[in-house]
């Protein structure tokens, strides 16, 4: 095993149960039954779901070669940390981005929409209560100098996914056009077929973008260099922290994204800081970074990124209001859904797949040059990003349903109360272009929020 490998299974604590097998989506856990297992970097994909799944942590009264405190370390997670040594376990940041912030270091933060509706579970709150104001709250007590929120970049990867998918359609391109937003399908793609990767959209995912437009625009109007800005994303995907890393992640030889923190992480870094988070006064998100739209919120659930592209797709192509702003034939769980949409007399036909075992058919066809549609949105997870692996854990079976439910239903709830609800509506988006990008698909928006994929790491 990689000792830098992010997800990892501790062989003295593992009793070869099987969970994290089952639910890899990729087969990448190894092992007989009743024996440590071990996870195959070849293949995974790093979506820890199998760190969300286990179940099997070290108990003080057996003794083990490697002490609590040695193991901590090998973690990478802070002394003080009282939680269960699980068996599956992901490297942590948590330490150096405390130690950062208690430097005093000119840091922005930004915050996935899933982490708002599943932080509150580390803390005794309801599962899937909404938390967006105590969550810009905790951050600003924790030092972050900017509390911005990913969302923002949610309704920036709208303008330019949106726009990407309809340059293509008019003028021929590769079609059906992938969604790029989950680091983890992206691997996949990568790892197993090379040779289609140009049918993924070449859009960094909102938490790449916001990264780069932290370290530009953002550091433009705080007077700052780029490389002067400590960068810290909170997701709730583990592999997050392999997508930060990535070297055509940067601009000009600066990082987008420095550091990346999974929701339990904040939270252990929350008990670090002693702050009360129930208690905490609800505070709004620093603009105009941290503004953002419905649409842009529910990227944290899976159809979500779809949603939001079809609210604005339909504007942008008819002139017109999408006449349901829900759009629920995109909404779902685990699964392939399909839908249709006219637009203009044109019918644009979609696809939602939400956990990686779905999507190799329609690879495969690809291959086989059948297409039946234009646009595909991929999410590893089962649920989309509420169910990631860097989320509070739900270690019973036959609860996770009812958590994961909670969640999405606290997503939408918020979607359906803001006021702005349709990612081209976003004035401080709108402002972006005006003052520094210019139009979506531009020279700098080309050079800032799109990449090319292929890299094998």
């Amino acid at each position: 095993m990689n000792d830098t490998f992010i997800i990892q299974i501790d062989e003295e604590v593992c009793t070869g149960c099987g969970r994290c097998a089952e639910v890899c989506p990729v087969n990448a856990i190894e092992g007989a039954q009743g024996t440590p297992h071990v996870v195959n970097e070849a293949k995974c994909v790093l979506c820890g779901q199998c760190v969300q799944t286990c179940s099997a942590f070290a108990s003080v009264f057996e003794a083990r070669p490697t002490s609590d405190a040695r193991k901590k370390q090998q973690r990478n997670l802070f002394a003080e940390n009282a939680e269960p040594l699980f068996a599956a376990w992901h490297t942590g940041d948590a330490p150096e981005v405390a130690a950062k912030l208690a430097q005093g270091v000119f840091s922005m933060v930004q915050c996935a929409p899933a982490v708002r509706v599943a932080i509150g579970e580390e803390f005794g709150m309801d599962a899937g209560a909404l938390t967006p104001g105590k969550l810009a709250a905790a951050l600003r007590r924790a030092g972050f100098s900017r509390v911005y929120d990913t969302n923002f970049a949610a309704d920036l990867t709208i303008m330019e996914e949106g726009s990407e998918l309809l340059k293509r359609i008019a003028e021929g391109g590769t079609l059906p056009m992938f969604t790029s937003c989950c680091p983890a399908w992206v691997r996949y793609a990568e790892l197993n077929y090379p040779d289609l990767l140009g049918h993924l959209s070449s859009c960094k995912s909102p938490q790449q973008m916001a990264g780069a437009v932290f370290k530009s625009y953002g550091a433009q109007l705080d007077g700052r260099n780029p490389e002067d800005v400590y960068s810290v994303a909170v997701m709730p995907c583990t592999c997050k922290k392999y997508e930060a890393d990535r070297p055509e992640m940067q601009n000009d030889g600066v990082r987008n994204v420095d550091a990346v923190l999974t929701t339990r992480e904040l939270a252990a870094i929350i008990r670090h800081c002693g702050i009360d988070f129930a208690s905490l006064p609800e505070e709004e998100f620093d603009t105009p970074l941290g503004t953002y739209s419905g649409a842009g919120n529910i990227f944290g659930l899976t159809g979500g990124v779809m949603e939001a592209a079809l609210r604005t797709a339909y504007e942008l192509v008819t002139g017109k209001a999408v006449p349901q702003t829900e759009l629920a034939y995109v909404r779902g769980g685990e699964g392939l859904r399909k839908a249709e949409l006219t637009m203009n007399g044109r019918t644009y036909r979609v696809a939602v797949v939400a956990g990686l075992q779905y999507v190799a058919p329609l690879f495969e066809d690809i291959r086989k040059g059948i297409n039946e549609f234009d646009f595909i949105e991929v999410m590893c997870c089962p649920q989309g990003c509420i169910s990631g692996g860097g989320q509070p854990k739900v270690l019973l079976p036959y609860q996770r349903q009812s958590v994961y439910e909670a969640r999405k239903a606290s997503l939408y709830h918020h979607d359906s109360a803001l006021q702005c609800r349709k990612s081209h509506e976003n004035k401080q988006v709108r402002k972006l272009y005006t003052e520094y990008l210019g139009e979506p698909l531009g020279h700098l928006s080309h050079t800032l929020l799109h990449t090319r994929y292929g890299t094998k790491h």
